[in-house]
C-alpha cells in the first residue's frame, strides 16, 4: 500500500496549476498537469477507500475509492470520468458536482458513481 499524501504535498501537486484553472494563464506541462491529477484522484482514493467506484481521468490516472462491493474483473459497475481540467476545478471547489454533471463534463454511471459527497477535497477548498 502506497504511503500516506499529507495535505502539504497534496496543495504543492495543485498550487502550479490553479492560475490555469481560473483561465489566467496557458495550460501548465504535462508533468505538472499529471502531478495535479494523479494527486488529487490517490488523496481522493485514500479519504475515500474502497472498490466500488472507478474515478479515471485519461491519459492520466484510474483509481478505485467508496466502500461497497468490491470490481475485480470487466467494466466496473460504477465509473465516473472527465478530463483533467474539470477533474481539478471539482478537487478544488471551482466547480460542483451538479453542474459538472449538467455541463456533461462528468460521466457517471451505476448507482454509487457520485462523488458529490466528498468534493472539493478538503484541504484545497
Amino acid at each position: 500500500m502506497p504511503a500516506p499524501i499529507p495535505a502539504d504535498e497534496l496543495r504543492a501537486a495543485v498550487d502550479p496549476v490553479r492560475a490555469w484553472l481560473a483561465g489566467e494563464a496557458e495550460q501548465p506541462p504535462r508533468a505538472v498537469l499529471g502531478a495535479a491529477v494523479k494527486t488529487t484522484a490517490r488523496w481522493l482514493a485514500q479519504q475515500v477507500p474502497g472498490r466500488s467506484v472507478e474515478l479515471r481521468v485519461p491519459p492520466h490516472v484510474a483509481v478505485q475509492c467508496v466502500e461497497g462491493p468490491r470490481h475485480t474483473r470487466g467494466t466496473p459497475p460504477n465509473v465516473v470520468e472527465t478530463d483533467a481540467a474539470t477533474w481539478l476545478r471539482l478537487a478544488t471547489g471551482q466547480l460542483t458536482w451538479d453542474e459538472a454533471l449538467a455541463a456533461g463534463a462528468v460521466s457517471a454511471s451505476g448507482n454509487r458513481a457520485d462523488l458529490a459527497p466528498h468534493l472539493p477535497l478538503r484541504p484545497l477548498r
